[in-house]
């Protein structure tokens, strides 16, 4: 084995949170060793996020293509090229790429080094046939698509997100198992772009989201043509003797079976732990991921985890806010703490499904008296001027007009809930967002209007129009 490489932070993964970490601490001046057993940029660049958004916003133009007429356009047929819109997306992909590069990175002064690491004590690893020592280590591994114990599924060709973005032949008919944000983006996408899709999901669509405007989602949809199967179990899955078909068949409970051409699996992930050796370093973990305290070290205190594989929310911007965490604790030893709240998450279908704070439900359990503020973007003008007014609001505030959260389902969510956001974050009382000046037409008013309505009841009482009848008579 060559000589140990010695450095200040050795971070383990070269994903979203990974990066962060890498590029933050080197320019302040630490020795980094960036391991990375697959490619830089992780799942978010390779096989999520970024793809994922990418193959949605070709979906979005063919089904504003194809709906042009309302705005008084005429078209004709549309036509989808799989492998052009595949390639499309691996334009995205290449495109952001070089930001994530092992180039930028060794530029960044960065000691990249490329294969699958492994714990060989709780302050050394493994990688390649060299050792790596470091003052600190940053567990960054992320998750990969968990495939569920389904009987035959070793016996049939499936698709995840893996390998969803790379498969540019047509197909007739799609199943997705899982009914999270990734089957719903993915039924939805498929299906605008030609795909016939039956979706399964054994609970609702969206189970994590507030049901009533998971509810508009789950319509819409239906409405696209995508068979929606809620409340179904999969008991199995076989080749298929249906020849137009073409290759899948997956038994349900009580005896159906959904005939399809291709599969994907989107039940669910698991964090990457399974070859790190985490015993030899002293980490505990579970079957959810790396247990972590607050400042996300694990139960070595040396070793730091973060992102998908800490075991909690599995988002990009978690992890980059992990980043900044491990960071402020490693390099300048001060005890700050990971956010548990107000962290927003977005569902990126049409319409979008973005949250932040409490739900309706978690608020009555917590608080009790609580008040629930809607808004439709039915009537809102800038929906109406654009067609685009399935939606809707949904403030959550204490009994003292404290904001606790809110969920929006409708055009551009994912930009309407920031100011949100911060509000829950910030413990704003509902009067600040009613008294802001919001410009207009703008989607944003939903929120502004909706935040309006905490005072209406207040305002527009008997006792208010006695007040003004009283005043009127001093002139």
């Amino acid at each position: 084995m060559n000589a140990a490489l010695k450095v200040d932070i050795c971070v383990i993964g070269a994903g979203s949170g990974g990066l962060s970490v890498a590029a933050g601490a080197s320019q302040l001046g630490a020795s980094v060793a960036l391991v990375e057993r697959h490619l830089m940029g992780g799942d978010c660049l390779n096989f999520g996020c970024v793809p994922s958004k990418a193959l949605l916003a070709a979906a979005k133009s063919a089904h504003i293509i194809s709906n042009a007429a309302r705005f008084g356009l005429a078209t004709g047929p549309l036509a989808v090229d799989p492998v052009a819109v595949r390639q499309h997306v691996r334009d995205v992909i290449a495109a952001i790429a070089p930001h994530d590069s092992v180039e930028r990175f060794r530029a960044l002064g960065v000691n990249v080094i490329q294969g699958a690491a492994h714990f060989s004590g709780p302050g050394e690893i493994e990688v390649g046939g060299r050792s790596v020592k470091a003052r600190r280590f940053v567990i960054a591994t992320g998750s990969s698509p968990m495939v569920p114990p389904i009987p035959g599924l070793d016996n049939v060709p499936y698709l995840t997100n893996e390998t969803l973005f790379d498969y540019d032949r047509a197909m007739a008919h799609l199943i997705v198992i899982g009914g999270g944000p990734i089957g719903v983006e993915m039924a939805q996408a498929h299906q605008r772009l030609g795909t016939q899709v039956t979706l399964i999901e054994m609970a609702r669509l969206l189970p994590n989201d507030d049901g009533e405007l998971a509810k508009l989602v789950h319509d819409r949809l239906a409405r696209e043509g995508v068979d929606i199967r809620t409340g179904v179990r999969v008991e199995s899955v076989a080749a298929s003797l249906d020849n137009d078909a073409n290759g899948i068949a997956v038994r349900v409970d009580h005896g159906g079976t959904v005939q399809g051409s291709h599969l994907l699996l989107a039940a669910g992930r698991k964090a990457n732990v399974a070859e790190l050796n985490l015993e030899a370093a002293g980490v505990e973990y579970s079957a959810k991921g790396i247990l972590v305290d607050r400042r996300l070290r694990t139960s070595n205190k040396k070793i730091f985890a973060i992102g998908d594989v800490a075991g909690g929310l599995q988002f990009t911007h978690v992890a980059g806010h992990h980043a900044g965490i491990v960071i402020r604790n490693a390099l300048f030893r001060l005890p700050a703490k990971a956010k548990q709240t107000a962290i927003p998450w977005v569902t990126y279908t049409d319409p979008e499904l973005a949250h932040v704070g409490l739900r309706e439900d978690q608020a009555r359990a917590q608080s009790g008296d609580i008040r629930i503020l809607r808004f439709p973007f039915a009537e809102n003008d800038r929906a109406q001027a654009e067609r685009d007014t399935v939606g809707l609001i949904k403030i959550v505030t204490a009994k003292n007009g404290r904001v606790l959260g809110t969920s929006i389902v409708g055009p551009h969510a994912g930009e309407l809930i920031q100011p949100w956001v911060m509000a829950v974050a910030q413990g704003m009382k509902i009067g600040t967002m009613a008294g802001t000046i919001w410009p207009y037409p703008t989607f944003g008013e939903v929120g502004h209007r909706a935040a309006g309505s905490y005072f209406i009841p207040k305002l527009f009482t008997d006792r208010t129009r006695a007040l003004v009848k009283f005043l009127s008579k001093f002139g």
